[in-house]
């Protein structure tokens, strides 16, 4: 079974067509290399698969399962919830809240040496409103239907949410590093891992309990993760005072930390010299030795065709070529794609 299966992807900006009908199937422990010349789409890819875009049509599934926050029985019962809460508050607004409140709780006021009448305020109340009955209903009605129409849209827009994507196994790197650039390398780290920590948000406020051994454990796991992308005995150095290389080890060290069963890279290699580059490749090999699936962008060959399983080429949003990478780079349209066409006299 795939790991990841792009069906037809597709992705509009205007009229602009950045992403046409691409097809891409990943199987598990690949080191997969999506490539193409600049503005050809690639990342476009990456952002519809993490949910940062969401297609304008096609289908991803990530372990055979489409990667969009299904609507559930629970979605439903929040939505009448909050229907009926914005329809009650319509309805108050509708029958006059100022008379509704003098009928219901000024004229029931004895004074403070008597108990207040509460049966009697809700019957005012409940007379009140029924003398108001097509304006209290028609509140009512616009409210409910206000409260779950706008609860539905919000699930519509987060069914292809980041965070949903993340939760379920996918992590990405990114072309510019965003790094939180004032917090040490630790931090960065344990930010990738706030799933982990599931104690009472109480506790978390008061540092008791449960949430200080998840703390000690997600630290622990931190500096591992760290000594495995080679940023041992830097966990306290701020972000923005790393070299450049070393941010985008972070980078890679913070995606690792979600756990994820696919992770994309998106231009490991930009802006490193030939030794890191060498260091990345063998750091990518031993994360896919790990059991973690990779997918990558990227524009230095040397490091594409020296450690992918297979290679995909993207042209202006088209999928042009698919293969070993010693077949890819001998295929005539890859060739016409980054040296272009022969001129004829």
């Amino acid at each position: 079974m795939a790991v990841l299966e792009v069906h037809k992807l597709t992705m509009r900006f205007g009229g602009i067509t950045a992403v046409n009908n691409v097809d891409l199937t990943i199987h598990p422990g690949e080191i997969f290399s999506l490539i193409g010349p600049n503005g050809a789409g690639k990342t476009t890819v990456f952002n519809a698969i993490t949910g940062i875009y969401e297609p304008t049509g096609g289908e991803i599934r990530f372990n055979n399962q489409p990667i969009v926050q299904p609507l559930t029985a629970r979605t439903f019962v929040f939505a009448l919830f909050v229907g009926i809460t914005a329809g009650l508050l319509l309805m108050i607004l509708a029958v006059n809240i100022e008379a509704l409140w003098q009928t219901a709780i000024r004229d029931n006021f004895k004074g403070k040496d008597e108990p207040f009448d509460w049966g009697q305020a809700f019957a005012d109340a409940g007379s009140h409103i029924a003398g108001r009955g097509d304006r209290a209903a028609a509140g009512f009605g616009i409210g409910l239907i206000l409260g779950v129409a706008g609860t539905l849209a919000s699930w519509r827009r987060a069914r292809h949410a980041p965070d949903f994507i993340m939760r379920g196994g996918i992590a990405r790197t990114f072309q510019n590093i965003r790094l939180f650039q004032s917090m040490t390398v630790l931090e960065n780290v344990l930010v990738g891992m706030t799933r982990d920590l599931t104690a009472h948000p109480l506790l978390s406020a008061l540092n008791l309990g449960s949430h200080q051994q998840q703390e000690r454990d997600a630290e622990r796991r931190a500096a591992e993760i760290l000594a495995f992308v080679g940023l041992a005995g830097k966990h306290n150095e701020l972000a923005k005072n790393l070299p450049y290389g070393d941010q985008r080890r972070l980078e890679i060290a913070r995606a690792l930390a979600t756990r994820p069963q696919l992770l994309l890279l998106d231009e490991p290699a930009a802006g490193m010299n030939p030794s890191e580059t060498a260091e990345l490749m063998q750091l990518i090999r031993t994360i896919r030795d790990r059991g973690i699936t990779v997918m990558l962008i990227e524009h230095h060959m040397n490091l594409v065709m020296g450690i992918s399983d297979r290679v995909a080429v993207l042209n202006f949003g088209v999928k042009i070529a698919e293969g070993p990478p010693a077949e890819v780079c001998r295929n005539p349209k890859v060739i016409e794609a980054y040296l272009g066409q022969e001129e004829v006299s």
